[in-house]
């Protein structure tokens, strides 16, 4: 069994580094002059919040995405044309976290201006894959036409070395094409010390841009179009769950506009609208992704070497209060509808064993769920 568990896990691997080669890359840090950032994006507003991070309310047909060559003339669509259709499984003993809101007013969208306080950039370039990084991965990977993925995420703030430059991250995420021309689109929350100052988990939506050649988080790249003037990407996740004890999830929804394909991201039982990825970024997944993952990742330059965790930091055979978990995991299938995957056309794994494991994994009355993560070599 462990044989074969083993086996598993190493094509997850293999699968995962061609799939986030462009979503976990490393980052510089660059200042800008604030007051012409402010300027140019018609900021009526900044707030900030509590812990530091800095919020500008920006004017919403003025926002970063605009930037981007291909939504010169884009014409900003504020809802879906239909939301997917499917019963929501509630969990009475959970409780629910929150993403960062921000009281910006209508018509403006809150961007980032730092992560943390003014040592931290305003804005974060991207950078191919340097070929030193490393990745380590626990979860599932899913094969079939897919028009959207949800689940209820489990949220723990994994342990990270503050000078590693490596990331936890814990989410899911939607992919196309082939290799060397893959796209991808990403709901997640993560810990990175290195990049945000702090050991704090935080929320993102990211995608691989093939025409910018560059993976993108948020608004530190154009092309991600928010429409909710409350909810402010790269914030906490509050509250995060403790081991042996409170338990808290947020549940994530990625699913595509069946008029427009645009691909849009929602949050919480009532598919609060976050914003979308306009169709005409897109070439390989412009139409539906062919597979899917929901786990947790970790990369960097000692991501092997010098593990960070993943989820709560134990292994999944601890169970429910100490191991991470993800719950009410489903697809979008070409109907528009909610439903759980079929168990046939997954692989469920890890990339090491010592480190990190997979328990729990079943598909039954309550959808499918498992228990992921583990200490790395924080031990």
């Amino acid at each position: 069994m462990k044989e074969r568990k083993a086996t598993r896990g190493l094509l997850l691997l293999s699968y995962l580094i061609l799939v986030t080669q462009g979503i976990s890359t490393r980052t510089v840090i660059q200042r800008e002059n604030t007051r012409e950032i402010l300027t140019h994006r018609g900021v009526n507003k900044t707030i900030m919040m509590e812990g530091g991070d800095v919020y500008d309310c920006v004017n919403l047909n003025l926002q970063p995405a605009f930037d981007h060559p291909l939504l010169k003339d884009h014409k900003i669509q504020m809802e879906p044309s239909s939301l997917p259709v499917g019963k929501n499984r509630k969990y009475p003993f959970l409780q629910v976290a929150h993403l960062s809101l921000v009281e910006c007013p209508p018509g403006t969208v809150p961007v980032l201006r730092n992560n943390r306080r003014d040592q931290i950039a305003v804005h974060i370039m991207d950078q191919e894959m340097n070929n030193d990084d490393q990745l380590e991965v626990a979860g599932i990977k899913y094969s079939d036409d897919l028009f959207g993925v949800r689940a209820t995420i489990n949220v723990y703030e994994p342990k990270v070395k503050k000078d590693s430059k490596d990331i936890s991250q814990s989410g899911m995420q939607i992919d196309n094409g082939p290799m060397g021309h893959i796209e991808s689109v990403v709901a997640c929350y993560s810990v990175a010390p290195s990049y945000t100052g702090d050991g704090f988990a935080r929320f993102h939506v990211a995608w691989r841009d093939v025409i910018l050649k560059k993976s993108c988080y948020d608004h530190t790249c154009p092309g991600f179009v928010q429409v909710s003037h409350r909810v402010g990407l790269g914030g906490r996740v509050l509250p995060v769950s403790v081991y042996n004890g409170p338990q808290y999830v947020i549940d994530i929804l990625i699913f595509k506009d069946p008029k427009t394909k645009n691909w849009w991201v929602a949050y919480g039982e009532e598919k609060t609208l976050i914003g979308y990825w306009p169709n005409s970024l897109f070439s390989q997944i412009k139409y539906k992704g062919n597979f899917s993952f929901w786990g947790g990742q970790v990369s960097g330059p000692t991501a092997s070497s010098h593990s960070p965790q993943i989820g709560s930091g134990h292994f999944a055979t601890e169970g429910y209060g100490k191991a991470a978990f993800m719950r009410n995991i489903q697809i979008v299938d070409g109907n528009s509808k909610l439903v759980t995957p079929n168990k046939d056309k997954d692989i469920v794994g890890t990339s090491d064993l010592k480190k990190y494991s997979v328990d729990g994994y079943e598909v039954n009355k309550h959808g499918m769920h498992m228990y992921y993560g583990g200490p790395g070599n924080l031990v």
